[in-house]
């Protein structure tokens, strides 16, 4: 994929200013750089340079050659939809709060994004989930997810009880607010706040991470990418369950339906900087080894 960028389309939410202020410098030098900008109608109202195209989302997927994400990592969830089944690859710049996968600061974009002009990046191809839910006498609900696909409670404050199979095999039954099905991307979003493991994105492993157990021997599993993952309700679970991928909601739990989720045959490739560092990020974005008396010594040793 070492091609050059003439097309690239620029996904954000405006209405931060934070985001609004570093899409309309990015994409001033974009455009004075020759390249086509591309920005979802609507976007034009925000300030941004007066060169940008709008065009749908759907449309700015299909026509640009890369895809700038400048937000959080929610934005690159939303990023990462438009993408899949398409060979264009993504570039975060991140104006979250935390940024696993949006990892070009506002400060360093220009040049970054200089650099990858000249073919200098790293190419980071993230493994998809499949997900299919399924009630009897009805059309099935399928999406695909970068993150993670998470089964919880549902207009309701008492918990949720179901039941997980794994490869054919039953696994267990399950009581409290649900079950986060993580890749190795996903390790670090909803699933590490549920106490599961931090995942090295080239591993091919999915974590279940049960959100609020109502048992305390109820802990995270890790298991083979290829491996098939099938929730259903508990018969005498007492409440529905909703079902959502990457945030956005996919769907309804009822009695008799039931939620597979597995490997995807898609994947979403991401762009890095040159010298790109997982654990330089997590000591990063996870405070590793700072204290209050030395901020910064979470940066490695000399």
């Amino acid at each position: 994929m070492k091609t050059r960028f003439s097309r690239v389309g620029l996904v954000g939410r405006y209405e931060d200013a934070l985001v609004a202020d570093s899409a309309t410098v990015f994409a001033s030098h974009l455009l004075s750089r020759g390249l086509e900008v591309l920005v979802e109608a609507g976007a034009v109202n925000a300030g941004l340079p007066s060169g940008v195209t709008a065009v749908t989302a759907e449309d700015l997927a299909g026509r640009a050659d890369l895809v700038v994400a400048v937000g959080g990592d929610g934005t690159m969830l939303y990023a990462a939809q438009l993408v899949i089944g398409r060979s264009v690859p993504l570039l975060g710049i991140n104006r979250g709060r935390l940024g696993f996968l949006a990892d070009v600061s506002p400060a360093e974009m220009t040049g970054s994004f200089d650099a990858i002009l000249e073919g200098q990046y790293q190419e980071d191809v993230r493994a998809l989930l499949s997900a299919r839910l399924e009630h009897p006498g009805t059309t099935p609900l399928t999406c695909h997810a970068l993150n993670d696909v998470v089964i919880q409670k549902y207009e309701t404050g008492r918990m949720v009880e179901f039941e997980t199979w794994i490869g054919g095999a039953f696994v267990n039954t399950h009581g409290g607010d649900g079950l986060v099905v993580a890749t190795s991307t996903g390790s670090t979003a909803y699933a590490l706040s549920c106490g599961g493991p931090i995942i090295h994105p080239r591993l091919d492993a999915l974590v279940l991470a049960p959100i609020s157990p109502h048992t305390l021997s109820d802990r995270p599993i890790v298991v083979g990418r290829d491996s098939v993952i099938e929730l259903r309700l508990a018969r005498r679970s007492p409440t529905r369950a909703q079902v959502t991928f990457d945030g956005a909601v996919l769907g309804d739990l009822d009695h008799g339906g039931r939620l597979t989720i597995g490997a995807a045959q898609q994947s979403v490739t991401l762009l890095h900087p040159l010298g790109h560092d997982f654990y330089r990020i997590l000591r990063s974005k996870l405070h590793w080894g700072r204290s209050a008396r030395n901020p910064d010594e979470s940066e490695a040793p000399c």
